[in-house]
């Protein structure tokens, strides 16, 4: 902690286990001085989200007591991992106030994880999720059929629509089910938004993300798809959105990917 803040560190007298490892009380204290210096203005002292400038953001920075993230490898309720992690800090998050920290170095950021997972009891009790992991995409050089059958996909079958907006008419809708052998959603009174759902987790009402629209948080210009598939496959933490990886096969999550990015270059 700088002197000028004068207020006392957290004290690590011994190592920790955090996610079943142990993590040496040195690297516990570097990873606090880089908590203090880059991330305790939003997050606060006690991780809890309301640090200085946290209480003027919107949305909130996440309270990190809670040990969830909500665009994680692992499917979503499991702790995150390490690289889960320090990808939120490496890339920050678009459409919110969290930054991209690219000047902090590795070590530090490798530091900066260890010490942020010391908030949450979670990391006491439990291990980080096994991450999903994607297979090749299958659609390679097909990606207009791709997208046709994501396009089914979203609104008939996996049924998307019954959270995120809907970008075809009803009837297309009820041709896109009967063509899948699936029942199709019940139809919205504005379909052309997202629902909002109240995260019991974040205690915050969440809006179903506009592809069409709305920034895609996670989802890095360099990687869309690899994104995207991670997104979709393990679900998004602390949300309504579940996690897809074995509920549809390999091809289907593909084509989805193939889908919604179309939507998202629009």
């Amino acid at each position: 902690m700088t002197a000028c803040e004068g207020e006392l560190p957290r004290p690590f007298p011994a190592p920790l286990t955090l996610g079943g490892v142990v993590i040496p009380a040195a690297r516990l204290q570097a990873g606090e001085r880089a908590y203090l210096r880059y991330c305790r203005n939003c997050h606060g002292l006690d991780g809890d989200g309301r640090g200085a400038m946290g209480f003027h953001l919107s949305p909130p920075p996440r309270d990190l007591r809670l040990g969830i993230i909500e665009f994680a490898s692992v499917p979503a309720g499991e702790l995150p991992t390490d690289a889960d992690l320090a990808r939120v800090v490496r890339f920050g998050r678009r459409g919110t106030a969290m930054l991209a920290w690219y000047g902090v170095s590795d070590r530090e950021l490798a530091d900066l994880v260890q010490y942020v997972k010391t908030y949450s009891p979670r990391w006491r009790e439990e291990q980080a999720g096994e991450p999903v992991t994607a297979s090749p995409d299958p659609w390679s050089g097909r990606e207009g059929a791709a997208a046709e059958r994501g396009r089914k996909l979203y609104h008939g079958l996996a049924r998307c629509v019954v959270c995120h907006p809907a970008y075809e008419s009803r009837a297309q809708i009820v041709r896109d089910a009967a063509e899948l052998g699936a029942r199709p959603p019940e139809p919205r009174p504005d379909p052309s938004r997202g629902v909002v759902q109240h995260s019991v987790d974040f205690d915050l009402d969440l809006r179903a993300t506009d592809f069409a629209r709305d920034e895609l948080r996670s989802v890095r210009p360099d990687r869309r798809r690899e994104d995207l598939y991670r997104v979709i496959a393990a679900g998004v933490g602390g949300t309504s959105m579940p996690a897809w990886k074995g509920a549809l096969p390999e091809t289907d999550l593909w084509a989805l990917v193939h889908y919604v990015d179309g939507l998202a270059r629009r």
